[in-house]
C-alpha cells in the first residue's frame, strides 16, 4: 500500500516486538522499533521510499562507503505529550545539519519531502514504540551511505538512505568523568569536524577507550594546533558557568553545531543569561575551578540531552566541579525547563515542537 502523499509504500512487520521491551528498563541503543525507512538515491532522483520491517541490508564487499567513508548520520527524539500524541523536537534543524554534512562529504542532499515525508510515516506506523515513561524518548537515527559497488577512489553516484528508531532512557546513569585530550586530535581546520560522519567518530575510539581504562568516561577535545583551547566533548559540545556567564567554545568547521547546543542559547538568552561563545582554553577552565570563579560544567547534545561533569582531569590531576543544589544549577534547571518543553507540559515560545 501506498500513502497519497508522500508515496511512501509501507511493508509491515508480521509480528510486533514490542512487547519483548521492559520500558522501565531501557539501556540507550539496544531496543530497535519494529520498522524503518529506507530510500535510494539512484539517476540523480530519490526512489523507491518505503517503510519496511526493521531488518539487515543485503550489500555488496565492494560498497564503496566501506571502503572510503562516505557516511553520515543523525540524532534526534520524538516524544508523547500527556494526550498520548507524538512530539518532535526541531526536526527541520537535524535535516538542514544532514544536509551540511551531505555536502561536505560529496553525497546527495536528501529534499525535505524525503527526510521529513519518511520520519512522519515512520513515526505513525511505530507511533506505540515512543515511551512515555520519565527520562526517555525515543531515540531517532536518520543515516546515508554510499551505494556504488565498485573500486576507485570518486565519490558515490548512488546511496542509500535510511531511518529507525529505539525508545531510550538516559545515557549517563551518573555525572560523568573527562579528561582532557592533549595528544590524540578529533578534527583539524580544513577537516570534517563540523559534519556529522561516521570517520570522526571512528577515530575517537582509541584515545576514548585509553581514557576509559584511567578511569574516566569521556574526553574533552582540545584544538589540533596547540591543543591549548577546548572545542568539544566526546558526545556532546561543552558549556561553562564563569562569573555567572554561560560560555561555550564558538563553532568552527572543527565543531560540530550542535541542536541542543542553539536550544540551549536560545532558552539562556531569553533567560536573560549572559552568553559568550569564544575561545575557552583549558587555562581559564582549570583556574577557573581552582578559584571558583566556574561553578558549573556540562555536556550538551541530543543523546545526553544535558549532563553536569563531576570532575576535569588534566595533566595527571583531577580536578573535582562543585557540587550544587538543583535549584542554583543553570544545567538542572536548563534541562528541567527542555524536558517539561520537549513533552508538551509548558507553552512552547520558540517554535522548536511540531506535533505529529
Amino acid at each position: 500500500m501506498t500513502t497519497d502523499v508522500f508515496q511512501i509504500e509501507l511493508r509491515k512487520a508480521e509480528r510486533s516486538r514490542i512487547q519483548e521491551v521492559d520500558f522501565n528498563h531501557l539501556p540507550f541503543g539496544k531496543h530497535f522499533s519494529d520498522h524503518m525507512f529506507v530510500a535510494d538515491f539512484i539517476d540523480g532522483e530519490w526512489q523507491n521510499q518505503m517503510i519496511v520491517p526493521f531488518e539487515n541490508f543485503t550489500l555488496s564487499p565492494a560498497l564503496s562507503s566501506l571502503h572510503y567513508g562516505q557516511s553520515i548520520f543523525e540524532g534526534m527524539k520524538a516524544y508523547k505529550n500527556e494526550a498520548g500524541e507524538v512530539l518532535m523536537f526541531r526536526p527541520h534543524a537535524n535535516m538542514e545539519r544532514m544536509n551540511e554534512s551531505a555536502r561536505r562529504m560529496c553525497m546527495a542532499t536528501i529534499p525535505e519531502e524525503v527526510f521529513m515525508g519518511g520520519l512522519e510515516a515512520l513515526l505513525r506506523v511505530d507511533a506505540d514504540w515512543v515511551p512515555s515513561t520519565p527520562d526517555s524518548s525515543l531515540y531517532i537515527r536518520p543515516y546515508m551511505f554510499a551505494t556504488d559497488a565498485s573500486l576507485g577512489v570518486a565519490p558515490s553516484k548512488t546511496y542509500r538512505f535510511c531511518i529507525f528508531t529505539c525508545p531510550v532512557g538516559a545515557y549517563y546513569t551518573n555525572p560523568p568523568k573527562l579528561k582532557v585530550e592533549t595528544e590524540y586530535i578529533r578534527s583539524a581546520p580544513g577537516g570534517v569536524g563540523y559534519a556529522k560522519c561516521a570517520g570522526n567518530y571512528a577515530g575517537s575510539l582509541y584515545p576514548t577507550m585509553m581514557a576509559q581504562q584511567q578511569g574516566y568516561d569521556q574526553l574533552i577535545w582540545t584544538d589540533a594546533r596547540e591543543h591549548k583551547y577546548i572545542e568539544e566533548s566526546g558526545t556532546m559540545n561543552i558549556m561553562f558557568m564563569i562569573d555567572g556567564k554561560l560560555v561555550t567554545p564558538a563553532t568552527s568547521d572543527s565543531i560540530l553545531k550542535g541542536v541542543t547546543r542553539d536550544t540551549i542559547l536560545q532558552i539562556a538568552r531569553s533567560w536573560g543569561v549572559t552568553v559568550e561563545e569564544r575561545l575557552v582554553s583549558v587555562d581559564e577552565v582549570i583556574s577557573g575551578i581552582e578559584t571558583g570563579r566556574l561553578t558549573e560544567a556540562f555536556g550538551a547534545g541530543t543523546a545526553v540531552v544535558v549532563s553536569p561533569y563531576s570532575l576535569i582531569g588534566y595533566n595527571g590531576k583531577d580536578h573535582m566541579l562543585p557540587e550544587f543544589a538543583p535549584e542554583d544549577s543553570f544545567a538542572v534547571r536548563v534541562k528541567t525547563y527542555l524536558t517539561d518543553l520537549r513533552t508538551g507540559k509548558i507553552a512552547d515560545e520558540f517554535g522548536f515542537v511540531q506535533k505529529l
